[in-house]
């Protein structure tokens, strides 16, 4: 029997925005997010020139904005994003296009390097499995860290072998719009780049 599988990023793909910048926006005041976001210019600028990898800038980020905030606090601050702004950035022909392979009864994951605290209440109630970056918490606070890999580039594949029997599968479909996601459609059967823009 025939069987396919659909693999999608998240940011930027189904959605407008990167969500990492638009929950951070939404975690605090405009003038307090505009502050940190200044402190963080060095950072951004020595990922810019490749001094530090992104992975390392992600962690200074997420150190930043929630640095220290209680798990349950935090993951209630994720499903608020989810309930009310991650809505308003979804891409309409990227959720038709997961609509109609849904129909078709396609196996469909998340791939993603944002963590996983603000896709998984989304994605739950469309019933799609997510992999993706998992964040670190010691003592139920949050340490700033990213709990193993940051899911990205290569680190896309590992976790999709890791975590899916690719053999059970006539088609795979992946979907992506940057060169962090080159690695998972190069490993599809039928690849989509920057599809719904």
């Amino acid at each position: 029997m025939k069987k396919t599988l659909a693999l999608f990023d998240f940011d930027g793909t189904i959605t407008s925005k990167d969500t990492l910048f638009e929950i951070a926006k939404f975690s605090t005041s405009k003038t307090l997010y505009w502050v940190k976001i200044l402190s963080l210019l060095p950072i951004f600028f020595l990922m810019k020139i490749g001094i530090i990898p992104k992975s390392k800038g992600k962690e200074t980020f997420l150190w930043v904005f929630f640095h220290g905030l209680n798990e349950e606090t935090f993951n209630a601050l994720c499903f608020e994003f989810c309930l009310e702004k991650l809505p308003m950035l979804l891409r309409p022909k990227a959720i038709n296009k997961i609509s109609e392979l849904q129909k078709k009864n396609t196996d469909i994951y998340i791939v993603s390097a944002s963590p996983q605290n603000w896709i998984i209440p989304w994605a739950k109630q469309l019933n799609i499995n997510v992999l993706s970056t998992q964040l670190d918490f010691s003592n139920s606070s949050f340490t700033g860290k990213i709990k193993n890999e940051n899911v990205n580039y290569e680190e896309k594949v590992k976790i999709i072998q890791r975590n899916i029997d690719l053999s059970q599968y006539n088609e795979i479909l992946a979907f992506g719009d940057t060169k962090g996601d080159i690695p998972m459609l190069n490993l599809a059967s039928s690849s989509h780049f920057r599809p719904f823009e």
